[in-house]
């Protein structure tokens, strides 16, 4: 927690913590009033059948040989 002060001496330092991921609370009079994170640009809504006719599943899919599982699966 850093005082609204310090936080005003030092702002540039410590926008550059929270981009590298610390997560910054800054405070007046001992109270937590603000938090500084790293700025996450909005994705946008997930459109179901974006991909339709793009993608295919093989027939065979479901019979998968155990040995290729296996060596996915770091077995064997």
């Amino acid at each position: 927690m850093i005082n609204i002060h310090e936080a005003k001496t030092h702002l540039s330092r410590l926008v550059e913590r929270a981009a590298a991921g610390e997560e910054i609370i800054i405070a007046k009079a001992g109270k937590p009033r603000a938090r500084l994170i790293a700025y996450a640009e909005k994705s946008l809504p997930r459109q179901p059948g974006q991909l339709r006719g793009q993608l295919w599943v093989a027939e065979d899919f479901d019979e998968t040989p155990e040995s290729l599982l296996d060596a996915f699966e770091g077995r064997g």
